[in-house]
């Protein structure tokens, strides 16, 4: 695996970890001292006008803003273009969300990750994470899809584009993408949720998190190494709906209720 294609699996939906475990702390299911580890999961996150704060602060000390909200309150959001679901009206949070392509969502404000790029003096490239609190208040969660339903919805769609795939050969365009096809066929992953999630929901977050890296893959390759360009778009034909499955089972996995 390419370095470039390790760093786009890697940035996959940091915002899925932050959920899980705030949510769980909140909870009282996991303790506050294993929180910014977990989350962070070897990487340095800061996080940017947190309340009361003057500047950028270690994770570790923002986290206290979700201390008095219920596990429910605290919402995963995936938006994509065209589809906003879940975030308040236009706004700045709104227009950052939509640029990452994910949030973290409570009544009173958003925090949205913005990934830091760094070539250290010995040109070792790096990133930091800057999660950014927005402020959004009185903002109304929206209904949502539970994990069983979820989970169908992306069964039929990963039908669906595993066959198209198949059919247009996409394991030519990039060698990485070999073992990508296979995990559409058998999807297998080790991503797991933290204490309190109902095995449904741990076997659905661990499906679309491979799927989601599948996707994160595909994405590196585009226009990608297609001999032209109705193949390209036969690519993204394919891709779109199972995109957007992926996406809902993710928000439908982290978002599920809680139990001791």
């Amino acid at each position: 695996m390419s370095p470039a294609t390790g760093a786009a699996i890697r940035s996959a939906r940091r915002s899925t970890r932050f959920v899980a475990w705030v949510r769980a702390w909140r909870a009282g299911l996991t303790p506050f001292d294993d929180l910014a580890d977990e989350i962070a999961d070897g990487e340095e996150h800061l996080v940017a006008d947190a309340p009361g704060t003057w500047t950028d602060v270690p994770l570790a000390k923002a986290l206290p803003i979700f201390a008095k909200l219920h596990p429910d309150e605290i919402r995963l959001v995936l938006p994509a273009p065209g589809d906003p679901r879940g975030l308040p009206g236009p706004s700045e949070l709104t227009g950052a969300a939509l640029l990452a392509g994910e949030v973290v969502m409570t009544p009173e404000f958003g925090v949205v990750p913005e990934v830091r790029r760094h070539t250290s003096g010995s040109g070792v490239e790096f990133e930091t994470v800057l999660w950014r609190v927005h402020p959004a208040p009185e903002h109304r969660q929206v209904f949502q899809m539970g994990a069983a339903e979820a989970e169908a919805e992306l069964t039929a769609a990963l039908g669906e584009a595993t066959a198209t795939l198949t059919k247009l050969d996409v394991a030519q365009w990039k060698p990485e993408l070999a073992g990508a096809l296979q995990a559409l066929r058998r999807p297998e992953s080790t991503a797991t949720l933290p204490p309190g999630f109902d095995p449904s929901s741990r076997r659905l977050f661990a499906r679309a998190s491979v799927l989601d890296q599948v996707l994160a893959l595909a994405g590196t390759n585009a226009p990608g190494g297609a001999v032209n360009g109705f193949e390209a778009q036969a690519r993204d034909a394919a891709l779109r709906p199972l995109t957007a499955a992926c996406r809902q089972a993710l928000v439908a996995a982290c978002n599920s209720p809680l139990r001791p």
